[in-house]
Formats: C-alpha cells, sequence, structure tokens
C-alpha cells in the first residue's frame, strides 16, 4: 500500500513545532517516557505473537522487530544512566488510549488482526516522525545521531505492520482502514495538549 505523502509515513497532520521546543527542555521526561514506549512496542508484538502463532509471515516479521525494540529499550535506559536519570515511573499515555478507542471490534480473525497491526504501524509511524523532529532540532550531539537511527528502524517497523496487514486483507480493504485511521489520529493529535514530558 502506497501511504499518504502530506507528512512523515502519511500522517495528516504535522507535530505541533512547539512540541520540539519543549520537549528539548525536558529531556529526562522524554526519556523516560521513551523507554516505556519501547517496553510497550515490543511487548505488543510479543503479544501479536502469541495470539496468532499459526501466521507464519507474522512470526518472520515481528520477532526480529521484538529484539530491536526491546534493544531500543536498552539503549533509552543506557542514555538515562549516561546523563544521571532514572527510569523513574511509567506515565499514563493517552494518546495510545485515545487511539485504542479507533480500534474495531468484532469481525474476523483476519479483520481483527489487521486492527491491531494498523494500530502499531500508526504508532510507529508517529514515533518515526518525532525521533525525526528530535534529530533535527536537539542540541546534544549523541542524541541527534541516536534519535537518527531510531528514525530509520521505525520506519522499517511501519512497513512490517502494513506488509503483515496486506498479508491477511485485500489491500483495498487495508488502504481505506489505514486512511480512517490516519484522520481519527489527527483528531486526536489536534485535541491532546501540547506535552514536552511525552513521545506522543
Amino acid at each position: 500500500m502506497e501511504a499518504k505523502s502530506k507528512t512523515t509515513l502519511g500522517l495528516e497532520l504535522p507535530t505541533d513545532p512547539r512540541w520540539t521546543d519543549i520537549a528539548s527542555m525536558q529531556i529526562e521526561d522524554i526519556l523516560v517516557d521513551h523507554a516505556y514506549c519501547e517496553q510497550k512496542a515490543a511487548s505488543s508484538c510479543i503479544s501479536l505473537i502469541m495470539l496468532y502463532p499459526e501466521r507464519e509471515k507474522l512470526l518472520e516479521l515481528l520477532v526480529p522487530v521484538v529484539a530491536e525494540e526491546w534493544s531500543h529499550f536498552e539503549r533509552v535506559v543506557e542514555q538515562l544512566k549516561k546523563r544521571g536519570f532514572g527510569l523513574g515511573r511509567q506515565r499514563k499515555d493517552e494518546y495510545v488510549a485515545r487511539l485504542n478507542e479507533v480500534v474495531r471490534k468484532g469481525g474476523s480473525r483476519n479483520q481483527q488482526l489487521v486492527e491491531k497491526l494498523l494500530l502499531n504501524a500508526l504508532i510507529e509511524a508517529r514515533s518515526c516522525e518525532r525521533f525525526k523532529l528530535l534529530h533535527k532540532h536537539i542540541a546534544d550531539e549523541e542524541l541527534k545521531k541516536f534519535y537518527y537511527e531510531l528514525m530509520v528502524s521505525e520506519a522499517g517497523h511501519y512497513h512490517n505492520f502494513i506488509e503483515l496487514a496486506e498479508e491477511y486483507m485485500p489491500k483495498d480493504y487495508v488502504k481505506v482502514r489505514w486512511n480512517e485511521f490516519l484522520e481519527a489520529e489527527a483528531a486526536i493529535m489536534k485535541s491532546l495538549t501540547v506535552r514536552g514530558d511525552r513521545m506522543h
């Protein structure tokens, strides 16, 4: 499926420019929240593997993603330690909670799987966009390089989820549903307060 090209990976609405400035001043909070985002990304992929163990293509693509996401978690924790910060407590992720409301309940097993795959693809797309912003604008040279590497990786994960969605449902179905997810995500982004202590 060819994503829309309005912004990074087809997202309908770019991040408010204020976010980058605020996030740059709250790097400890951003790193803590980022660490938990990576942990949840790994857990989400593990959950998909446990729910759909018979899907060979899903295992082929997502088992390596689990390892990558957990490696990212370890690397973010390392960045925290280098700066004298602790991991801290997990914060409520209002963005993901709102996105979960977009997921359709019911339908066939394949439709349920596609809903989960598109949800993950969207979270990866937004993460990729935010990593790109941090890479371009943050002052810390080490973190600039770090977020560039993660931006490239998250873009790959996004494509994995879209590819899997098209494996289990027709491309036209996936395209329509993906555009609905994008529109809903844009509305959610408009409604959320710009916070520099959250990755999303």
